[in-house]
């Protein structure tokens, strides 16, 4: 069994970041600019800070790749951090000359507190430079490894925004080309009008000193099915999939298809029946389950929703205690985003994608790409299965 394996390295404002792909088959053609096309993606959406003025993010590849073609080893990429030049005595990987200060004032909903209490440091900034959200671009670039992997299988993955604080889209999407122009919007949202009303929102609330969160949908087309399997709690593709998303920065929680809505509804009207035709063979009329049932992909649209608290770092610290004097103090204040939920969805593409061509090596192997397209054919052939149009 083949499996694909992810490791990213580095903090926030240290030199740079670091990704490592293990598992991808040999002969894979990269797209230099697609990747940095992800990347550039991630810095997308109303409401970012400074930090994005700062960073023109780029992948590059420093091993496993030649002459854009994956050669079967692992695959490394760096991510520099433009921002180290104003950092580079505070976050030196080696002893500096100049006196460096302690952070000592963790911030409610951060991985501040707890992170000190566990690693035993007394200086907050040990823990908060690698739990920022600055790592997910480190995800991203490895995403975009496995999104090239997936689209030669014919699979294609996207995202867009469904609600940010109050406001909700109207947006359906059913189809790829159903995305289509997402990019351009302020807020990564298919719904103008809804669009408009968050940038309001997040205006207002920026004003107000306030973060905001929302919700993000994912949706993959193309995928085989039979991913995932029934036997074995690890193995569930449910489980992998909303435990990726959900370890995602400010992720609190996941849903597929109908989700919690599912709950309320009687079963009837909650399960998706299923049909055959000479046509199509077998198919389904409505998508409930959002693509999964017993843990594996039923080749209808994935469709996984993830939800994001506002953001922990407030422009007007909230209540918090000095870790040193156990005196009552304000939060950390540091430079901060008013909404990522846009750029979360990026970030959730990447590891969605990573998950599924996971699902794919374990199930198909293949040394080589051509080894993969091979085998997903002869089962795809042996069940019977007919893709979409």
């Amino acid at each position: 069994m083949t499996v694909l394996r992810l490791i990213t390295a580095g903090e926030s404002h240290g030199p740079g970041l670091t990704t490592i792909v293990q598992g991808l088959p040999a002969g894979l053609e990269l797209d230099r600019d697609a990747l940095n096309a992800d990347m550039a993606r991630r810095q997308l959406g109303h409401g970012r800070g400074g930090r994005m003025k700062i960073e023109k993010d780029t992948a590059e590849v420093t091993a496993g790749v030649r002459h854009g073609r994956t050669m079967g080893g692992p695959i490394a990429l760096q991510i520099a951090n433009r921002d180290y030049a104003n950092w580079e005595e505070r976050m030196s990987p080696w002893p500096v000359e100049a006196e460096v200060g302690e952070v000592h004032l963790p911030r409610p909903g951060h991985a501040d507190l707890v992170g000190v209490w566990k690693f035993g440091h007394s200086d907050v900034r040990n823990i908060l430079e690698r739990a920022s959200a600055r790592e997910t671009a480190a995800r991203v670039a490895g995403g975009g490894l496995a999104k090239a992997f997936l689209a030669v299988l014919g699979v294609q993955v996207r995202s867009h925004v469904v609600q940010i604080g109050p406001v909700r889209s109207s947006a359906r999407p059913e189809r790829p080309e159903d995305f289509d122009g997402v990019d351009e919007d302020k807020v990564r949202c298919l719904d103008p009008e809804a669009s408009r009303a968050m940038v309001e929102h997040i205006n207002a609330q920026r004003k107000a000193n306030e973060s905001i969160g929302g919700v993000f949908e994912i949706r993959v087309f193309g995928l085989t099915p039979g991913l995932g399997s029934h036997v074995s709690w690890d193995e569930r593709l449910d489980g992998r999939l909303t435990g990726a998303v959900c370890s995602i920065q400010s992720v609190k929680g996941a849903e597929l298809g109908d989700g919690f809505a599912l709950a309320g509804t009687p079963g009837s009207g909650a399960h998706d029946e299923i049909f055959y035709s000479e046509e199509r063979g077998f198919y389904r009329e409505t998508n409930h389950a959002g693509g999964l049932e017993g843990g594996m992909t039923t080749g209808e649209p994935l469709i996984l929703r993830g939800a994001m608290k506002p953001l922990p770092t407030l422009t007007k610290p909230l209540r918090s205690v000095d870790i040193s004097t156990r005196e009552p103090a304000q939060a950390l204040r540091e430079r901060t985003d008013s909404s990522v939920v846009p750029a979360g969805g990026v970030v959730a593409e990447a590891m969605v994608a990573f998950v599924l061509a996971d699902a794919y090596r374990r199930k198909f192997g293949g040394d080589h790409i051509d080894d993969v397209r091979a085998s997903v054919s002869a089962y795809e052939e042996r069940i019977g299965w007919r893709r979409s149009a």
